[in-house]
């Protein structure tokens, strides 16, 4: 049996006031996601009804429906009520489709490697 301690307390208390209200969730692994925040625990585990997850690629955004998601506290990073009142995202974001996205997506992690393996290429230069 494991023991609460007092930031237990506080963890329970702020995600209390999120319930039943819109969120956005940001994972460890980078990952956006968006929903109403309908449960939680003590370890911060939570349950999002309608969760979708947002991709954003340059000026490109897709949001890809999840449905009911449940979400393990330790890949939480951040959790914050979103304004449901203001525009969520800049006018200049364009919505394209999930496959759109996806294609973005790897075009991005290619030129991201390619980066890398020519920085590696080029280490022997001593810019310094």
């Amino acid at each position: 049996m494991s023991w609460a301690g007092p930031e237990d307390i506080y963890l329970s208390t702020s995600l209390a006031s999120y319930l039943d209200r819109k969120i956005l969730v940001l994972l460890r692994d980078g990952r956006k996601l968006m929903g109403t925040l309908r449960s939680f625990d003590q370890f911060a585990n939570a349950v999002l009804e309608g969760a979708c997850e947002r991709v954003i690629v340059g000026e490109q955004y897709c949001d890809i429906p999840l449905g009911l998601y449940v979400i393990r506290g330790e890949n939480v990073v951040l959790i914050g009520e979103m304004d449901t009142e203001r525009e969520e995202l800049p006018p200049h974001m364009i919505r394209v489709s999930e496959t759109e996205i996806k294609r973005a997506q790897k075009v991005e992690r290619e030129a991201s490697e390619l980066r890398g393996t020519m920085r590696k290429r080029m280490e022997f230069l001593d810019f310094d």
